[in-house]
């Protein structure tokens, strides 16, 4: 049940199990509690919130490894993704995950997620590792994920999908800094902005690429592109987590974690057959009133919360999005 079904040989027995499933698992129950809720099911929605509780206490008890997250444990009960592994030390998607379900201690989330950029972001080649180091010679066999050559593609390469989910952890946290310059590491026009840096990426500089090789003589070369996965969630990315316009059913919310040098942006939304025209930017009046808040205008109404509900009427609508003068990050 694991998202990298490259290490389908760690819980083969049934006994081996998944710390970034746990934290998915969490998200997937606090989420459908909700909908039980909404269908007057409180009865499973309780139990659902009650197994969550449960499952957050035991991946704090035993998956914290001191400065992240382990990633599993195999059916003999030695674990993956620990400081004491000789490979896969640090796993990235169980560091992500554990900020983006929630079920993360707060402190140690951000522990580990400063210790995903420190040994997983390889800024000089722009790649953002899955993990380190790759698996090799190691005795323990982890799955098929051993067969690829170390640093391609899960095997110690970027896994894009994966590093896109540290980019919007880091935006979850706030820290629109280290969200942005993830992304941009991410983003494949990066890779192709010069003669040099073509030669290197090899690929399409307008689609997303699965993967990116992480070691000699490949280091920085894109493989697999053309991926729909990587591409969707690059998109949920860039609009709900970066410029935080989030639509859920009918009702759009704001977020924004936008860098301090941005003055604003604009969004112009088709909601079935009405054109919705966002205009977000900062607040610069002199008085400083409503400065500290964000402030949603929608045709001149101010709503009194930083969301809307969509109409399809056929109007035109614009909506006025007042973003405080320092928009949260570290």
């Amino acid at each position: 049940g694991d998202w990298n079904d490259g290490m389908n040989m760690v819980g083969q027995k049934g006994k081996g199990e998944s710390v970034w499933l746990g934290f998915f698992l969490y998200d997937a129950l606090t989420r459908f509690a909700e909908t039980a809720n909404r269908h007057g099911d409180a009865k499973f929605a309780d139990q659902c919130l009650a197994d969550a509780r449960e499952l957050k206490k035991a991946l704090e008890l035993e998956g914290w490894d001191g400065r992240w997250y382990l990633r599993a444990w195999y059916d003999d009960g030695e674990p993956l993704g620990s400081q004491a592994g000789p490979e896969c030390r640090i796993d990235s998607i169980a560091q992500s995950w554990s900020v983006l379900s929630g079920a993360g201690d707060a402190e140690r989330s951000r522990i580990a997620m400063d210790s995903l950029d420190a040994m997983l972001v390889r800024r000089e080649l722009g790649l953002i590792k899955l993990l380190d180091p790759p698996f090799d010679k190691g005795e323990k066999n982890p799955g098929y994920i051993k067969g690829y050559v170390p640093g391609i593609r899960e095997n110690g390469g970027q896994y894009t999908l994966a590093a896109i989910w540290a980019a919007m952890a880091f935006a979850r946290l706030g820290n629109a800094t280290k969200a942005w310059d993830l992304a941009n590491i991410i983003n494949p026009i990066r890779h192709s902005d010069s003669a040099e840096s073509i030669a290197v990426y090899k690929t399409e500089p307008y689609v997303m690429a699965a993967d990116v090789y992480s070691v000699p003589p490949h280091s920085g070369r894109g493989g697999w592109t053309w991926y729909t996965g990587s591409a969707g969630w690059m998109h949920r990315l860039i609009v709900e987590s970066l410029l935080g316009f989030n639509v859920e059913s009918e009702t759009v919310s704001f977020a924004p974690c936008i860098p301090d040098e941005w003055n604003g942006f604009s969004i112009h939304y088709r909601y079935r057959e009405t054109m919705y025209h966002f205009d977000a930017r900062r607040i610069t009046d002199e008085t400083g009133e409503g400065t500290n808040r964000l402030r949603v205008i929608l045709d001149g109404l101010e709503q009194d919360d930083a969301k809307i509900r969509l109409a399809d009427d056929r109007a035109e609508h614009r909506v006025e999005i007042l973003l405080p003068k320092e928009v949260k990050h570290e």
